[in-house]
């Protein structure tokens, strides 16, 4: 899992593919003024292969390639299961039930060939804009979901107990163990959840619980 420190450096990527490598050629040339990596790939099953999906940004996608339609790709990186990179599909065969099924299924955008430069710049960095704050989001899931799952079952136990409002005496005769045994447990819970207070612990726990059920 990446730290809080890269997160926050995390550089966007624009991916882009297309089967017409003069367009891929020129929009690599363009994006490069404005991010700092651009990848680009000429067909959509070396796509596949090789995205990871491991960094933000966006996804410039031709609807209709010779191997794999775009909407195909979009299925595809469904079924990762990851947080979604955003796309803008590009066509010069498109129609209104076409970018309606892929903006259901997640496209940011659905734009005609030729676009102007500059107006598929502005939807790219509106966009990158939402993946870099998915990205963080997600990494703050993660990061509270390994947290949680650092407690040790009677360090959840004594937790859980004190935030329904028990005392520490109380939480040990309900245990069988010593008061001073219930202050380890609450310490070192409250170590592993980086908070102070039962209500901090509190709240951090029904965040976490929130964000898995997203």
């Amino acid at each position: 899992m990446m730290q809080t420190a890269e997160i926050e450096t995390a550089r966007p990527v624009i991916r882009i593919v297309d089967d017409d490598e003069v367009f891929l050629a020129s929009q690599k040339f363009f994006f490069e003024t404005f991010f700092p990596e651009v990848r680009v790939w000429p067909c959509a099953e070396r796509y596949l292969d090789e995205e990871d999906l491991s960094a933000p940004g966006c996804l410039i996608l031709d609807y209709r390639m010779p191997d794999r339609s775009g909407l195909e790709v979009q299925r595809a990186l469904l079924l990762r299961r990851k947080p979604m990179l955003p796309i803008i599909f590009l066509s010069a065969h498109g129609d209104i039930g076409t970018a309606v099924h892929a903006m259901r299924n997640g496209a940011v955008d659905f734009l005609e060939k030729p676009v102007e430069p500059e107006a598929l710049l502005a939807k790219v960095r509106t966009a990158v804009a939402w993946s870099l704050d998915a990205f963080k989001r997600e990494h703050d899931r993660r990061r509270m979901e390994l947290q949680v799952l650092s407690l040790t079952g009677r360090e959840r136990e004594v937790i859980d107990l004190a935030v329904k409002g028990m005392q520490n005496k109380e939480i040990a005769d309900l245990l069988g163990i010593s008061v001073t045994t219930v202050k380890m447990y609450r310490a070192n819970a409250f170590q592993k959840l980086g908070v102070n207070t039962i209500l901090a612990a509190s709240q951090f726990l029904a965040r976490a619980e929130n964000s898995l059920e997203q």
